[in-house]
């Protein structure tokens, strides 16, 4: 690879930073800790969606895989086994980095961390401590205009996974992990709350997703996060940082640094002092605990790695990367919002969105909820379409406790579906009926077969059949009392009428036909 600076006219304009860095973040107390001001940074460290490690041919592997069945030697720190650069990670790397409006460097390098720990074979970690891929980017928040400065990203290799059996007392090594390709992101102490670093992850969640980077699942640990946190009074200097390791989940990320500020406050506020140290979360007593003291770089005895030469990034890997970058949420956003569909609905998609496969070293994965959107809104109003996508299709998928990447209803079942109800062919009661049995049974046929086999075909006034008017007649002399009310001149009450009739006609029947007709029968003509 030959090096060559960036070009900054080969970005695309939503790669530009769409506003400068703030200098310093104004101060809003919050009313949990009054009198002091939180400050948070955070490393986040994303499992790199390539089919192999980032050093070794060895497959990555996934979480159910048979422990120690994705180990080369080099894995495993075999003496003589040599590292071989995965070009995927690279190209997965500087995708993330022009996603986040972070300068490429022409030339980057890998270091040896050293510690011994029984998940670390070689006694040391590659990584890109000082001469990073890239730096000096930003993020700009979903909620507020909060712009949460990057300082660097960096590849690195994964540790191997330990567990421990309570039952025979012993620890396990799991090598499959180790060696797996990582980026890690490391921001800025730019965050003031417990809810802003949710949003910091969440948002950079989708960024990664979009671009084939990483899937993000925290709860399968290919996101983790490492939280820095302190305190200080307004106005004075940043306190001492206290770092929270392996954060799992959002919420109890946004939990662990509650519980950290609180207890900084409380050390400062009895005139204790607050010691520089490596800390853990215990998620079942919230509470965090100590690990060990705080390690600087000196500790870890960084020295470049003899087996790897120098990074190179060229012009044309460059534009490679642009060519091949997707759209990015923040403009997928203001998109569905220029096709008429209000905030909410649009957050309610994108966060769906969010949670689609994504595909091994860069390819697509399956599509989102968006696409579907767009593809299902074509020659439909959208305001329709993500009512039926949004209230009916994904709630009844939620009732079932399946996500959107396991929703069986093809775009052309579901648009056939909407159109029906539209044109009055079914009812909107049986369209949710004929949508469930999709759902239910998985079925590939198309809506307006399913609707005549199950007799679901709307009753109109106008039937020639009379079914309404029946339906009707009887409806009136099921209830007699409420038809008297009605004869009386309350129209409310027709619509315990209009309800019996929709329940014998398993909502075939047109509810405001029904109430038209009912009227006929029960109101004296004026």
């Amino acid at each position: 690879m030959l090096a060559r600076a960036v070009n900054p006219c080969l970005l695309p304009r939503n790669f530009h930073r769409i506003r400068p860095f703030p200098a310093e973040r104004t101060y809003h107390e919050d009313p949990r800790w009054p009198g002091w001001e939180v400050v948070v940074g955070l490393e986040v460290h994303a499992q790199l969606k390539t089919r192999q490690k980032l050093f070794s041919e060895s497959l990555t592997s996934e979480l159910g895989h048979v422990a120690n069945t994705h180990v080369s030697p080099y894995d495993a720190a075999f003496p003589g086994t040599l590292p071989h650069l995965n070009s995927k990670c690279v190209d997965l790397a500087l995708r993330t980095a022009l996603a986040l409006d972070s300068k490429v460097q022409p030339r980057s390098a890998f270091d040896r961390k050293h510690y011994f720990y029984s998940d670390l074979p070689t006694g040391y970690q590659i990584t890109q401590h000082y001469a990073p891929i890239a730096s000096d980017g930003a993020l700009h928040l979903s909620r507020g205009d909060v712009v949460v400065r990057i300082k660097q990203i960096q590849l690195e290799q994964d540790t191997a996974k330990s567990t421990f059996d309570p039952r025979h007392h012993l620890s396990q090594i799991d090598l499959n992990r180790a060696g797996t390709g990582l980026v890690e992101i490391v921001s800025e102490s730019d965050m003031r709350s417990p809810e802003e670093a949710g949003d910091y992850v969440r948002t950079l969640q989708a960024v990664l997703r979009s671009v084939g980077a990483s899937d993000g699942n925290m709860e399968q640990g290919s996101l983790r996060c490492d939280a820095n946190v302190s305190v200080n009074k307004p106005g004075g200097p940043f306190g001492t940082r206290c770092e929270i390791k392996n954060l799992n989940s959002v919420k109890f990320m946004m939990v662990a640094i509650t519980c950290e500020v609180l207890r900084h406050i409380k050390l400062l506020e009895t005139g204790q002092v607050v010691s520089q140290e490596t800390r853990g979360f215990d998620e079942l007593k919230s509470q965090t605990f100590k690990l060990r003291s705080k390690e600087d770089a000196p500790d870890y005895r960084y020295m470049p790695d003899p087996n790897l030469p120098p990074l190179l990034v060229n012009q044309a890997i460059i534009t490679l990367a642009i060519n091949s970058m997707p759209e990015l949420p923040g403009a997928m956003r203001s998109r569905l919002c220029s096709q008429g569909l209000s905030k909410r609905d649009t957050e309610v998609l994108m966060s769906v969105d969010s949670g689609r496969e994504v595909g091994f070293d860069g390819e697509p994965g399956s599509g989102g909820a968006v696409a579907y959107f767009e593809s299902l809104s074509k020659g439909r109003d959208p305001k329709i379409v993500v009512n039926w996508m949004t209230h009916e299709l994904l709630g009844q998928l939620g009732a079932r406790k399946e996500t959107f990447t396991q929703n069986p209803v093809s775009v052309e079942q579901m648009g056939e579906l909407i159109d029906m109800v539209q044109d009055g062919s079914i009812t909107g009661t049986s369209g949710k009926t004929l949508l469930h049995h999709m759902i239910t049974h998985r079925s590939r046929e198309m809506p307006s077969k399913l609707a005549a086999d199950l007799s679901l075909a709307a009753l109109s006034k106008n039937s020639l059949s009379d079914s309404l008017k029946k339906l009707c007649e009887e409806a009136i002399a099921a209830l007699p009392e409420e038809a008297g009310v009605v004869r009386k001149g309350n129209e409310r009450v027709i619509m315990k009428l209009v309800g019996k009739v929709m329940k014998d006609s398993r909502g075939r029947a047109d509810a405001k036909a029904a109430t038209d007709l009912l009227k006929e029968l029960l109101l004296p003509k004026q």
